[in-house]
Order: structure tokens, then sequence, then C-alpha cells
């Protein structure tokens, strides 16, 4: 099987391969560095004229990949860690993700972010965070955040590729190294695929009783969910259900409730969400609100994990204790039920 970090600069060597019009910027990603993470290992020697390296300018490089993305290319941007996502996030919030409607839907911008997010590497207070909820909120941006569960170098290429819009690709850094799970590796589970360009997958215990509880995670934090809901299932009994989106943003319109999360909940009637991000207005929050909303009264309890709103240590130790673990998640399900 390969690992994510394999898929995903498989993801990007098929796309540079389909299509011309397809670039990369970033900074330090000139071969034999590769990216940060490398996964930009090997594009700038196969295509020397599509790779550009960057200087030190996240407002620069994207305000830069915008204007390609008006001329009719599609560029993909590297942005060497979450955290200086914040420096661009006025090309994000004011320009990329407006022309649309501004221009009377005249124009698109086909332009890809990609950058990984969170911590477990003692990278400290500024290199370790998971900031996507500062976006998910932002009309006109897709976001969409890699796992083990769907290929992640085919959603990549998907959104290269196939989506018109302007595109935030989140990449959790622990999940690099992992392997994509395939038929084999998720044997013990119940899998429901929606399919699609950016599916949801659902796992259940295969075999298991009725589920008690709905678990809703995404990236790293699903690994840790399942892991949890095996342990679960053996050690307490108690059987979940595991909700994993690609696609953390746009939400379903008017408020709804994404279908599969609707139909999880009409079996639990009980929520987990768990999430990496600090605590207060997460992806989790808007979670549960919309939960709330479409079942109004009828679920028995509703939770939220994430980390506290503090700044992330770099002491190996204290970040274990402060980021959302499988322990974590198992004292919050057996609280539930």
């Amino acid at each position: 099987m390969p690992t994510v970090l394999e898929s995903l600069n498989r993801g990007l060597h098929e796309a540079f391969e389909q299509d011309k019009r397809v670039y990369l910027i970033g900074e330090d990603l000139l071969d034999p560095y590769g990216g940060a993470f490398k996964v930009s290992k090997g594009l700038s020697t196969k295509y020397p004229d599509r790779v550009w390296t960057s200087p030190v300018s996240e407002a620069g490089i994207v305000g830069v990949g915008t204007g390609m993305a008006l001329r009719g290319l599609r560029p993909v941007i590297e942005i060497m860690f979450g955290d200086f996502s914040a420096l661009a996030a006025d090309q994000v919030i004011n320009s990329l993700t407006k022309f649309r409607g501004m221009y009377n839907k005249q124009v698109e911008v086909p332009l890809v972010i990609r950058t990984p997010m969170g911590g477990r590497r003692g990278y400290g207070p500024t290199h370790s965070q998971t900031l996507e909820k500062l976006f998910l909120g932002v009309p006109g941006l897709r976001t969409l955040a890699a796992n083990t569960l769907s290929d992640p170098g085919e959603l990549l290429r998907k959104a290269i590729l196939e989506d018109a819009g302007p595109v935030l690709f989140i990449e959790n850094k622990i999940l690099y190294l992992r392997p994509v799970l395939d038929s084999a590796a998720l044997k013990d589970f119940d899998v429901e695929d929606t399919g699609g360009a950016f599916p949801t997958r659902t796992l259940r215990i295969k075999g298991g009783p009725h589920p008690k509880v709905t678990l809703a995670a995404y990236g790293y934090m699903a690994e840790l969910a399942r892991e949890a809901m095996v342990r679960l299932a053996f050690e307490n009994e108690i059987f979940c259900e595991l909700v994993v989106p690609s696609q953390l943003a746009p939400f379903e319109p008017d408020g709804n409730l994404d279908e599969t999360l609707t139909n999880s909940l009409q079996k639990t009637a009980r929520l987990l969400t768990i999430e990496e991000g600090s605590y207060t207005l997460g992806w989790g929050a808007e979670v549960v609100a919309r939960a709330a909303q479409a079942f109004l009264g009828q679920l028995k309890t509703i939770q939220r994990l994430a980390a506290p709103d503090q700044p992330i240590p770099a002491s190996a130790p204290l970040e274990e204790a402060m980021l959302p673990g499988v322990e974590h998640i198992m004292t919050a399900v057996q609280r539930m039920v």
C-alpha cells in the first residue's frame, strides 16, 4: 500500500502529465529538496518550466496564482506550513473567492492551495496549528482534507483538474507516512462510500450490533477515531459508526446537515465530533449546530472533542496531552453512553 505522501506525489505527477496548464508555485520546491515534506519531489526535474520556487511571501504566491488561474491556467500553490496560510488570508477572502461573483460568472479561478496542518511533530506554537476553521465559512472556497480511506492522490488530482473554483487542500503532517487503506486493510469493517469527486466514507465494525454513537472526524483524527472505535468495541462492547468526509466546506445549503450524518444519527441519536483544531468556533461546532437544528430535541447527546483554546507547546508530552487522542475519544464516548 502506498503512503499518503506517495499518493499525493503521484496525484501531482498525474495532474502535470494530464494537463499542461498545471503549474506549481511555492518555497523550496526544487529537487533534490522537493518541498519541506517531499510531496513535490521529482516535479521540478520532470517539468522544470512549470515548477516555480518562490520568495517567502504567501500573499505574493497566492496572488500570482490567482492571476494565472484567471488567465486559464491551473496553478497549485504549496504553502510550507498551514500556520502561514493566515498570511494569504486577504488574497483568499477578498480576492480569489469573490471574482466569479463580482464579474457575473464570466471568470473562473481554478486554483488549489495545498498546505500541511497539525501537530505532534514538536514544532511548537507557530508551526503546529490546525487552522482550516478560519476559512470554512468563506463563500466560494472548497476545503478538502486528505485521509487514508479515500485515495488522497486522486482527491488532489480531481481538485486540480476538475474543480473550476478555488480549493484549500489540507494535508495533516502525521498522515504523510501512513498507508492508504485498501479493502484488505479494512476487512474488519463494513464500508459505505458516497462516491463522487470528494467522497464521504462511513465505517462500522463488521458483524457488530446496532451502533450507539456516531463519530464524525476528518484527516488524522479519522485514524485515531477508527482505532478508538475498535478498542471501544472489544474492550467496552460499545459500537460506533464513523463518518469521514473528504470535503469540509462548503456545507449543505440553508443550514441542512450532510445526508450521511443524517442517516447515521437516525440510527444512533448520539454525535461526537472530533477535530485537532482549537475548540471554539471549529468545524465540529458547525456540524453540531446543524445536527441540533435538523433533529431538534430528538438526539440523546451531542459532544465535541477538540484541542483547548491555547497555544500548542513544543514539549512532546505536553503536546500529546493537549491534542485529542485515542484515549480522549474513548473517554468521551463512554461518558455519552
